[in-house]
């Protein structure tokens, strides 16, 4: 026999519910408040870095870049950071726009290192090894050879200065607004630390705010229930290439969102052949928030840059569904899984992803 609720207990349900929903409303703010800062930090350390990244990196060309920030995202286990540093770098002049372009595809191909890792965490905990592994495995295959296919048709969009046009008229107002609010605090700092380490904080606090972006989701809430219903809707490829790009727009985080996959494939929930569209997708709407950094900077090329690489990695991805995805999904499971049944081919692979980014910036 149902039994009606007590009024006390329902009270105290939904009281909690609002202080969890006003706080998580508060974090969102602050973690918004400390990336808006630490994108002016950046544009302000960058000028003085220049010098430093020039003598011992030495920039120079196409390569380099790519190189860079594929290492450089391995070094902070994200791609948005070095992303927005690439864009804080070109509006310094420490780069020129292609630069930045091929260093922002880095910083893509460099994130993909954080999958791989919570799978071998997962392994040292003794789960399935091919579970474990195979999801950070297929996010590399996916990512690596949709980005570095997306390299040629950005280049040539981005020679031909044919998206120049296209801007968002108000990121001048914008970035006075936001100018007012944060110069002061620029200003407080630069006069006590040297400017290069303005650059430094700053990529510090935007690994922070990203971290309290990861902190919003609930990945547990996800994890035990709701994704449950949507076990079946992953044999659609287009739901699933919308659906990652729907976590990933609202979470502002790729990492998080193509992470979760992994205790996902090991629930059972989702498998390996059904995850192809969904990196797709989020591979394209991690861009947002670089996108906004680029308005933050108010340098019309800049936005450029990021729309050029959206736009690419777009046409990539929807070529491959529409034209040959069949022919494609096998190629990169068969690779996979080639790759997770012996441990010599997993080695070679691993000492692949690690030399290639260090030959690139030797090159």
């Amino acid at each position: 026999m149902n039994s009606k609720p007590d009024p006390i207990v329902a009270v105290s349900q939904w009281r909690a519910k609002l202080a969890r929903s006003a706080g998580q409303l508060a974090l969102f703010f602050v973690s918004l408040w400390l990336f808006i800062l630490a994108i002016s930090l950046m544009k302000a350390g960058a000028q003085a870095l220049g010098p430093f990244i020039q003598s011992v990196f030495a920039l120079e060309n196409f390569a380099n870049s790519l190189g860079f920030g594929w290492l450089l995202a391995y070094g902070v286990m994200s791609g948005s950071p070095v992303a927005a540093a690439a864009l804080t770098f070109f509006d310094a002049g420490i780069v020129r726009d292609i630069d930045a372009f091929a260093m922002i595809t880095g910083s893509r191909l460099g994130a993909s290192l954080i999958v791989l890792l919570i799978g071998f965490v997962y392994v040292l905990r003794g789960r399935n090894r091919a579970e474990s592994l195979g999801m950070g495995l297929v996010s590399f295959c996916v990512t690596g050879s949709t980005y570095l296919v997306a390299l040629l048709p950005g280049y040539l969009l981005l020679s031909s200065h044919r998206l120049d046009a296209v801007q968002l008229q108000s990121g001048a107002i914008l970035s006075s607004v936001i100018d007012s609010l944060f110069d002061p605090v620029v200003h407080l700092l630069d006069a006590w630390l040297p400017g290069w380490m303005l650059f430094v904080v700053g990529l510090g606090v935007i690994l922070l705010s990203f971290r309290l972006f990861d902190d919003l989701l609930p990945t547990e809430t996800i994890k035990n229930s709701r994704v449950g219903q949507l076990s079946r809707l992953t044999y659609k490829p287009i739901v699933m290439f919308v659906l990652g790009s729907f976590i990933t727009m609202i979470s502002m985080s790729v990492s998080v969102s193509i992470s979760i996959l992994v205790p996902l494939s090991q629930r059972g929930l989702v498998r390996r052949e059904n995850v192809i569209p969904y990196i797709m997708g989020a591979n394209i709407t991690t861009f947002i928030d670089t996108l906004l950094a680029a308005v933050l900077l108010v340098n019309p090329r800049a936005f450029t840059v990021v729309l050029v690489e959206m736009l690419s990695i777009s046409m990539v991805s929807v070529v491959i569904l529409a034209l040959f995805y069949s022919s494609y999904e096998q190629w990169v499971l068969r690779f996979v899984n080639w790759l997770v049944n012996s441990n010599r081919n997993l080695a070679v692979f691993i000492a692949v992803i690690f030399t290639a980014p260090l030959l690139l910036l030797l090159l």
